[in-house]
């Protein structure tokens, strides 16, 4: 039940991908015990999650760590991600952390941990974050986005006029493969979608920065 449940999951599978089938199948799995299991609250947050469940999707993980701790650490991401979106950035940074020491080097989450922080208005701390990946992913397109954004906020124009243009080339040119590695757990047949919103809000961004420092230019 459990490896039908992931095949329906997986967005490598554009055919297959289906959340309900997949819940269908997780939820069989807890019927049946999960010892054996270890990632099984793991996926059953995850799709809480994407339906926007988010106070299920947090007893979820929360289950999932009490039951299995630092053996799965990707749900220290999990539940930071959740916390996110319900406004808990406080618990959200403390996850974000704990997961960063088990996989340091992870884009995605140092992104996501940057987010966090400019969601709790602590724009420093996110440039401050985004620097630290972009030593690591110099062109990544989501790092350079979020990374402008907090330059913008706290002031510093001209490094974020340069990180807002560097963002827009680097979204151009993500594929659908580059796309779903980003997003493991998203409709495969949105990608082309996501991909484009991404681009225009990249290009949104760095409109409104070029504007806003050739306004700061001539006073």
């Amino acid at each position: 039940a459990f490896a039908l449940g992931e095949k329906h999951f997986s967005a490598r599978d554009a055919a297959g991908y289906d959340v309900d089938r997949a819940l269908y199948w997780f939820e069989k799995a807890a019927a049946h015990g999960s010892s054996d299991l270890p990632y099984l609250y793991h996926e059953l947050a995850r799709i809480s999650f994407l339906k926007g469940d988010f106070a299920k999707a947090l007893t979820q993980i929360d289950l999932q760590i009490a039951m299995q701790g630092d053996k799965t650490p990707n749900s220290y991401y999990v539940r930071a991600l959740i916390e996110g979106y319900m406004g808990l950035y406080d618990a959200s940074i403390a996850d974000y952390q704990t997961y960063l020491k088990s996989d340091p080097h992870n884009w995605a989450a140092i992104n996501d941990y940057a987010w966090v922080f400019l969601k709790a208005e602590r724009a420093a701390d996110a440039a401050r974050a985004t620097d630290d990946g972009l030593q690591y992913f110099p062109g990544n397109p989501w790092l350079l986005n979020t990374s402008a954004i907090a330059l913008y906020e706290t002031g510093d124009l001209p490094r974020a006029r340069v990180r807002a243009r560097e963002a827009l080339v680097a979204a151009q040119k993500i594929t659908e493969e580059e796309w779903l590695t980003a997003y493991p757990g998203n409709d495969p047949r949105v990608a082309r979608e996501g991909i484009d919103a991404f681009v225009e809000a990249a290009r949104t961004n760095m409109h409104t920065i070029i504007l806003d420092a050739a306004s700061d230019a001539l006073q």
